[in-house]
C-alpha cells in the first residue's frame, strides 16, 4: 500500500478518480517508491479505539461547560474542573431535588 502523500506529486489535474488512478499508476512505476504495509484487523481496531477516545476527550470540555451554563440558568453554580461536574451530575440525577424542573410529558 502506498501513502496518499507519495502519490500527490503525480496528480496532473483536478481531483477525479481517473486522475487519481493515473497518478497511482505513475507513482508505482517509480523505482525508489516506498510502500506501507497493510494494517491488520487488530491494528485497525486499536486505531479506531484511540481515535474515538480522542474525539470524546475533545468533546468533554465543551459538554461540561454547556452543563455548567445550563445549571447556572437555574441558579445552580458550580466551579470549574471535572470534580465539580461530577457533583453537578449527582445533582441532575437526584429526582428529589426540586431546583431542576421535570421535563414536560411527551405526547
Amino acid at each position: 500500500m502506498m501513502p496518499p502523500a507519495y502519490v500527490k506529486p503525480y496528480v496532473k489535474r483536478n481531483k477525479t478518480d481517473v486522475a487519481d488512478a493515473e497518478a497511482i499508476c505513475e507513482a508505482v512505476t517509480r523505482p525508489k517508491m516506498r510502500f506501507v504495509p497493510v494494517k491488520t484487523a487488530e491494528q485497525q481496531a486499536a486505531s479506531m479505539i484511540l481515535r474515538t477516545r480522542k474525539m470524546l476527550m475533545r468533546q468533554r470540555s465543551p459538554t461540561a461547560n454547556a452543563l455548567r451554563a445550563h445549571m447556572a440558568e437555574l441558579g445552580i453554580i458550580a466551579g470549574t474542573g471535572m470534580a465539580s461536574i461530577a457533583k453537578l451530575l449527582v445533582l441532575v440525577r437526584d429526582e428529589n431535588d426540586n431546583r431542576i424542573p421535570a421535563p414536560p410529558a411527551l405526547p
